[in-house]
């Protein structure tokens, strides 16, 4: 069905409860597994349907956020999902109890029953009305960056329509647009401290209402993570450091001596060559339908899931001065269908969007025909590996958005993917520091922020830069604000595709069935598993970082 055909009502969550405790008293009626099971078959469509509904709301307000109608829906769903959870938690506790939970775990695996141990440690009745609260906050965030309004080249702009400008080849555009960008974030600084301050506040009181010493413990189940702690993604984020750092920068060195400068400021941050970024040519119609030949030649199984998006409007890709900002793939299970939501601006970022979202999209679409609903419930850092290494496999298609700048496209990717993992790393230790110690200052945490610039991107020079210059870049990641301790999850997925990378220049049909299998594989077994099953080194291995930048070297050598 076509997105703008999808009928939309609000769910009606006393009926949803009603709805659920039924359902509850007829598991705890059944004799057997397969009596309880079929008991489980009717909570999926039941779920289905409000996951649906929601997302459907969540869409439209994105779109357009301007959209009163689709606001009020916001609002309503920033206050019920969260007793929403709380009744599926109640629900799962029995599936997680039952005396025939091993035929239960025959039939929907392991995986699942630790994710529900997992969710059991993240959430509690009693936790939702900070819950609430946290929402409300996150929109307010969202709501902030989503109204920017600059005025640029006599244009008004958002922040996503003022990006072509910051990676502009003149350089002294490129330093106006981040003036402007950056002043966004200056006059705004208050708010965004007084945001921040409030969301580390509620969650780490979340925490303590759950008997853990900080939101630290608490944000790692509420991440699903059911394979690895904080002790192996400290070991990562060491690994990184002392052997991966030093290979960013020196890549940062041979960008600046492309761009002919005597020192790289933050303002040729994201640009790789003299004679501007290579952007892709055509309309955002004409992107899409190259995308359309690209997956028809990719495999069977793109040519289907491409043709079923296009067919039915699950692209919005257009930026628009109402529009949410950023990117994102979700899903809506009555309809098995993927949606793709993004801010094309003309940079080949556009393009990123096709092929780095349409990974998510493709895992999704392929697990949706899943019937059993838990193996899609995967981690971020899976998730993220089928979205980054997609990057990478579709790289041969690049003329058809490029042209003769396809293999500038190609190197500037390749170094963007080894630039990134320094930085959320980052992102993700200054998370660590601020949650084990929640009574920091703004002007403490803009200080920790400036320390690890020095450990991660030792590159970086904000200059006379008011804002920045205080260690404010944070602020403009939603993810910091928005999703605590996800960034991670990017990082060691692109350690993945980073393998899947050298694999496929070896032996492209390998590592493509390697891909495809674990696309397949989706969650029905741990991460840490998952990646040994289909052949690749797991991230927390000692060793993993110093053995990808031996075999990256010849790429840039």
């Amino acid at each position: 069905m076509k997105f703008s055909e999808m009928p939309y009502e609000r769910v009606d969550f006393e009926q949803v409860e009603k709805d659920l405790k039924s359902l509850m008293e007829e598991f705890d009626r059944a004799k057997n597994g397969e009596e309880q099971f079929a008991v489980h078959e009717k909570f999926y469509q039941l779920d289905d349907k409000v996951s649906t509904l929601y997302t459907i709301a969540h869409i439209r307000f994105d779109i357009d956020t301007s959209n009163q109608f689709y606001e009020e829906e916001k609002k309503y769903y920033d206050e019920k999902l969260p007793v929403y959870s709380n009744l599926v938690l109640a629900y799962k506790k029995k599936l997680y109890e039952s005396p025939y939970r091993a035929y239960l775990e025959s039939k929907i695996g392991p995986v699942a029953f630790k994710n529900m141990e997992i969710a059991q440690k993240a959430m509690d009745e009693k936790l939702i009305p900070l819950m609430q609260e946290e929402n409300n906050l996150t929109t307010e965030y969202d709501k902030l960056i989503a109204g920017a309004k600059i005025h640029f080249d006599g244009k008004e702009l958002n922040l996503s329509l003022l990006r072509p400008y910051m990676v502009n080849q003149d350089r002294n555009v490129r330093a106006a647009a981040w003036k402007e960008f950056s002043g966004f974030f200056e006059a705004n600084a208050e708010k965004l401290d007084e945001i921040y301050d409030k969301l580390v506040k509620n969650r780490t009181e979340q925490a303590k209402m759950m008997g853990y010493e900080n939101y630290l413990e608490l944000g790692y189940y509420r991440m699903g993570r059911n394979s690895y702690g904080k002790d192996e993604v400290e070991a990562y984020r060491n690994q990184v450091k002392k052997d991966f750092v030093p290979f960013a920068e020196s890549l940062h060195e041979r960008r600046r001596q492309r761009l002919g400068l005597d020192k790289l400021s933050y303002i040729d941050n994201a640009v790789y060559f003299k004679e501007g970024n290579p952007a892709p040519f055509g309309t955002p119609d004409e992107i899409l339908e190259a995308g359309r030949k690209m997956y028809s030649e990719l495999s069977p199984e793109t040519k289907e899931f491409y043709d079923f998006m296009m067919e039915n409007e699950l692209f919005d890709v257009l930026g628009r001065k109402t529009k949410r900002a950023g990117g994102y793939m979700t899903y809506m299970p009555v309809y098995n269908s993927p949606f793709v939501f993004a801010n094309f601006n003309g940079t080949s970022g556009d393009v990123d969007v096709i092929t780095h979202e349409c990974g998510h999209a493709f895992q999704g679409y392929l697990s949706g025909k899943d019937p059993i609903r838990e193996h899609s419930e995967i981690g971020m850092e899976t998730a993220e590996i089928h979205s980054m290494s997609m990057e990478f496999f579709t790289q041969q298609w690049m003329p058809l958005f490029f042209g003769d700048r396809a293999q500038d496209y190609i190197e500037m990717h390749l170094e963007d993917a080894a630039a990134f993992i320094p930085y959320g790393c980052m992102v993700d230790e200054f998370q660590h520091i601020v949650y084990e110690n929640p009574d920091m200052t703004p002007a403490e945490r803009h200080a920790a922020w400036l320390k690890l610039e020095k450990e991660y991107r030792p590159h970086m020079d904000y200059g006379d830069d008011k804002f920045f210059g205080k260690g404010g870049f944070w602020q403009r990641q939603a993810h910091i604000y928005d999703s605590p301790f996800y960034y991670i999850d990017y990082c060691l997925a692109q350690t993945c595709a980073l393998q899947y990378k050298v694999k496929m220049d070896e032996n492209y049909e390998a590592a493509w069935d390697s891909y495809l299998k674990l696309c397949k594989l989706s969650a029905s077994d741990f991460f840490t598993n998952m990646i040994k099953e289909v052949g690749l080194d797991s991230p927390f291995e000692p060793g993993c970082m110093k053995k990808i930048v031996e075999k990256l070297e010849k790429y840039v050598k």
